[in-house]
């Protein structure tokens, strides 16, 4: 099982060719949202470098969402220097309490444009030409392109495990793609038409939970013709990571709490390559304390397994910019999975209470 995940899935992206998607021809204008909520700091380190995208004709939105902090004057400021940035301020309500989806909501209602292009306050692009290889994927037919963010470079083990998973992630939602199967995106880096949006009634299939806005309304409205991938270098959108074990448990709770409601094939799907990975180690360990004699069967089969990952992954590494990863693969990828699946069994039902 594991071994057809290896080659016949990953191996999709493996010996996918990455090029540039900037074309002329399909540079229509765009939209660029943002939903901030006390990005203050953010804001003004990150803007600059979208407002400056490489791009004949685009806006900008941001819903400033109930921040308490600078976050509206710094906006201000921005918006003095920018005539193609818009704010669309949200303000607290004592009755009613709405999340990031309500945000993001208001400002699809509020762009100018059909094609819309989404990321974070705490977001960078790795080029001028990230909107260029975004929208250079809007080819006949495509309405959802599924882009790549991956976090900054730091040092610490929590670090490359978080590079580590936002890559495994990405390599598993991007060669699903590639299979016509789409499953999930990242809002970090996630673009899609307008007229979807309305025409598959919005985030209201999952609005009564926070998390979601991307890869669920991705896994509720792609198709197998209408998707596309943007990996090219120059398309990838770096992000701030946590820092602390106790912010990143909290942010891959989040995440377990919207995948309940992918579609049940997805559910399966997903939940077959983690039980399997999950029990190829239990049942590594458990034949080598059964039967330490034949412990060179047991152990062959792992180095067969971890060959395949280097032989794949290898390829695919280089393509995500995470190659130094790779020599870390023995020890992150057990981690992972342990960790993964301990996280989703102990926030699975967990409430929400975050903006997000």
């Amino acid at each position: 099982m594991q071994l057809y995940y290896i080659f016949f899935v990953y191996g999709k992206l493996a010996f996918f060719k990455v090029v540039s998607n900037t074309q002329e021809s399909l540079q229509m204008p765009i939209s660029i949202i943002i939903s901030a909520h006390n990005e203050q700091k953010n804001l003004k380190a990150f803007l600059p470098s979208i407002l400056n995208q490489n791009y004949p004709e685009f806006e900008l939105i941001v819903v400033n969402d109930c921040s308490d902090d600078d976050t509206k004057w710094i906006l201000q400021d921005f918006c003095r220097e920018y005539s193609f940035m818009r704010v669309i301020e949200i303000k607290e309500h004592i009755q009613l309490k709405h999340t990031k989806k309500f945000a993001l909501t208001m400002g699809i209602k509020g762009a100018k444009y059909e094609h819309l292009v989404f990321t974070d306050a705490d977001c960078e692009p790795a080029s001028p030409n990230w909107l260029s290889e975004m929208a250079g994927c809007f080819s006949e037919g495509k309405e959802i392109i599924l882009g790549y963010s991956p976090y900054f470079k730091q040092s610490g083990f929590l670090n490359k495990l978080i590079r580590f998973e936002t890559s495994h992630t990405a390599m598993s939602y991007l060669s699903y793609a590639l299979k016509k199967d789409a499953y999930m995106g990242v809002g970090r880096n996630l673009a899609y038409t307008k007229s979807l949006f309305f025409k598959g009634k919005g985030f209201n299939a999952h609005m009564h939970i926070k998390s979601g806005d991307d890869d669920l309304f991705v896994n509720h409205n792609a198709t197998k013709e209408n998707v596309a991938i943007s990996i090219y270098p120059d398309a990838h959108v770096y992000s701030l990571p946590k820092e602390s074990w106790k912010g990143y448990n909290k942010q891959k709770g989040r995440h377990s709490t919207a995948s309940v409601l992918y579609k049940g094939k997805h559910k399966r799907m997903l939940g077959t390559q983690l039980v399997t990975a999950l029990l190829f180690y239990v049942v590594l360990i458990a034949c080598i304390a059964v039967f330490p004699s034949l412990w060179y069967i047991p152990v062959g089969m792992y180095v067969l397994r971890l060959i395949s990952q280097f032989i794949i992954f290898s390829s695919i590494y280089k393509k995500l910019q995470v190659a130094d990863l790779l020599w870390w693969l023995p020890i992150l990828d057990i981690y992972y999975y342990f960790y993964i699946c301990l996280n989703g069994l102990f926030n699975r039902k967990k409430k929400q209470v975050s903006w997000k």
